[in-house]
């Protein structure tokens, strides 16, 4: 299989998301609803009345100014932050207090951060093996397998056996990637997952991301990466002081934007 910058180029696709992606973007469900979602950190209001509709095995990029909600909403979608008002559902299930349906949307959602949050103590296979084991009750030997399968996917097999300290910062990141992948999730969130790395490791974390999204993994990803949207994306939702004020398709966002804020935004880091 032919690879590009240790990232398999070649996208082995699953039947199930071969036939998603076979379908219109408009005839899929969503798997991700959000209506008029808010969030507050005491009088200072981080998310301000957000209502967003996720397709299955959509990407959507999000970005925008420092401070602007981003990363704060994104976190609401696996409840590392939790909602005030509005209403989150992930797959069906809406999310509540109900640690129930806690466990069943986290279980469906991974995610991957600016920081790459790997255990130090353990080993990249140990990283990526824990979380199968102890939550999805897989088999050492069967979590061991998934997580070689998941390095080959993003380039970097060889690395299993060595500690996150070893590793650049662009494999760690991708390291985190695999043990995101490695619970089997149906949709993947991105907190400025190369705003961490030297640039020369940007671009083998946004291949991964790339390939990703090829094999028709819903992803939210926040980032600045214009180029990586530009391609990837579905869609774009620029997000100023908490509120989401721009979503379309970024032939749109970047061609013709419909606010103001949007146009002076891209006109600043364009």
């Amino acid at each position: 299989m032919a690879e590009t910058n240790g990232v398999q180029a070649a996208v082995d696709i699953p039947a199930d998301k071969a036939e998603i992606l076979a379908r219109p973007l408009e005839e899929r469900d969503d798997i991700v609803v959000c209506e008029n979602v808010h969030k507050w950190f005491g009088d200072f209001c981080a998310v301000r009345d957000v209502s967003m509709r996720v397709k299955r095995g959509e990407v959507v990029v999000i970005f925008g100014p420092s401070g602007s909600g981003k990363s704060t909403f994104i976190r609401m979608i696996n409840r590392l932050e939790e909602h005030q008002q509005g209403r989150i559902v992930i797959d069906g299930i809406e999310m509540t207090n109900d640690v129930r349906n806690l466990d069943a949307i986290r279980r469906e959602v991974g995610m991957v951060f600016q920081q790459f949050n790997l255990f130090p103590h353990i080993t990249v296979l140990g990283n990526i093996t824990l979380a199968p084991q102890r939550v999805r009750h897989l088999p050492r030997s069967e979590a061991e397998a998934l997580a070689m399968r998941l390095l080959e996917r993003v380039g970097i097999p060889e690395q299993a056996q060595k500690y996150p300290a070893e590793l650049s910062g662009g494999q760690q990141q991708r390291v985190a990637i695999a043990r995101a992948l490695a619970m089997q999730p149906q949709i993947m969130l991105f907190d400025e997952p190369t705003s961490a790395l030297d640039p020369e490791m940007i671009k083998e974390v946004l291949d991964a991301m790339r390939e990703l999204a090829a094999t028709g993994m819903t992803m939210l990803c926040v980032t600045h990466e214009m180029g990586f949207a530009r391609e990837v994306a579905d869609r774009m939702a620029f997000f100023d002081e908490g509120a989401l004020v721009e979503l379309g398709p970024p032939d749109q966002i970047f061609n013709d934007p419909q606010e103001d804020r949007t146009k002076l935004f891209l006109d600043q880091i364009l």
